[in-house]
């Protein structure tokens, strides 16, 4: 979709772009006539704030299929989310398994937890042609000690989806947490945690969900524990002042400080907008838009795609797909189509090192592009034709 300034944008897997117009109405609405620090016990607009946040807890914690709204928990972002994961459930000695495909949200935190001795950690591979990992290899790596298995649901630099419901039934039947990000698929890939035996699940609200940056949120299965949780970080929650640590009530236990009231009002009309336009229906136009540009740019010799390729090369994919072009760094490709076609897409290792690594395509990593919402078959045909004339 090109901009007043003309400008064909397919980086949604970065953030979504642009936003649905009811998205911008809502928080000034909100800002014009709300925007009070929340609180049950307060005056009118505190109590209005309050009740808004309370509505879309309820609203996301539906959309993922969870059935307790208090086990919503807002956050910054999805990175936010992770941390407060694993922060608040993780203990010394503990065992993690993840995977070679994870963002660094997850390969950070974890690995950070691993150097200082804290847990020990184990990174199960993908196949580079397929994109996907195999839930045997998961099932092969758990130990008597782990406690948590932590995925990505796709990934953010193949748009590979996951096959999360076989991996969260081996961990059901091992008794191991499994954590589910789905930083590249909520609003665009229709979602049930008990479907998927989900016992943590971490999202963003700027990427698929079409919402304002500085949104996001963990939802806690009724499968998790509460007394085996810690507060990741305390403060103020608004209600209960006197006792002198967090108090353990959810969502205050890992919710403390003033929450983001405008960016989550913004995120209910969006989160509405998605409902209405349907997760799975994106999720086939983003399909469509994937396949086109791949089938279109076939021809290109020198052009190579990561991950699954040909006239079904879509369809386990989320809108994202990376390639390079020999003769270009991915750098220098993505500043040609940025200056010379106003074409936005993102160059690099798109925080996903280990990806890379097994794709042979690190350091410098790869072109990503993500179509999402808002593209059409015209933006995908634009990109088709820029990257011939380049490759000519």
């Amino acid at each position: 979709m090109n901009s007043q300034n003309d400008v064909t944008y397919l980086d949604n897997a970065a953030t979504s772009w642009p936003k649905p117009p009811e998205v911008a109405r809502a928080m000034t609405e909100f800002l014009a006539h709300d925007a009070a620090n929340p609180g049950r016990a307060g005056h009118r607009m505190a109590v209005a704030a309050e009740k808004m946040i309370d509505r879309v807890r309820k609203q996301l914690t539906e959309f993922v299929g969870g059935t307790d709204i208090h086990r919503l928990i807002f956050s910054m972002n999805c990175t936010d989310a992770l941390n407060i994961a694993f922060k608040s459930i993780l203990r010394s000695g503990d065992h993690v398994i993840t995977t070679m495909l994870e963002h660094n949200s997850v390969s950070r935190p974890l690995q950070s937890m691993a150097d200082a001795g804290f847990i020990t950690l184990t990174r199960v591979g993908f196949s580079p042609q397929t994109g996907v990992i195999d839930p045997d290899e998961v099932k092969k790596a758990i130990t008597p000690k782990t406690r948590m298995i932590a995925i990505t649901h796709a990934s953010n630099v193949l748009g590979t989806i996951q096959p999360a419901a076989a991996v969260g039934k081996i961990a059901r039947e091992h008794g191991v947490l499994f954590l589910l990000d789905t930083a590249q698929t909520i609003g665009a890939v229709p979602i049930n945690i008990a479907i998927e035996h989900v016992d943590m699940l971490a999202f963003p609200g700027h990427k698929s969900l079409l919402g304002p940056t500085g949104t996001g949120g963990l939802y806690l299965h009724t499968t998790v524990n509460m007394d085996d949780l810690m507060a990741f970080r305390e403060g103020g929650t608004g209600g209960d002042s006197s006792t002198a640590t967090q108090p353990r009530l959810m969502p205050y236990l890992l919710e403390g400080g003033t929450p983001n009231t405008v960016g989550i009002a913004g995120l209910e009309a969006a989160t509405e907008f998605v409902i209405k336009h349907d997760p799975a229906k994106t999720l086939a136009h983003e399909q469509a838009l994937v396949q086109r540009f791949i089938d279109g740019v076939a021809d290109i010799a020198a052009l190579n795609i990561y991950g699954p390729s040909g006239p079904h090369a879509a369809a386990n994919r989320v809108g994202t797909v990376c390639f390079n072009v020999e003769g270009f760094s991915p750098q220098e490709l993505g500043g040609i189509l940025d200056e010379s076609f106003s074409i936005a897409v993102r160059p690099g290792l798109h925080c996903s090192p280990y990806a890379h690594r097994v794709l042979n395509s690190f350091p410098d990593g790869a072109v990503r592009v993500s179509p999402g919402h808002f593209n059409s078959a015209e933006d995908i045909d634009l990109l088709i034709q820029a990257l011939h004339e380049i490759a000519a």
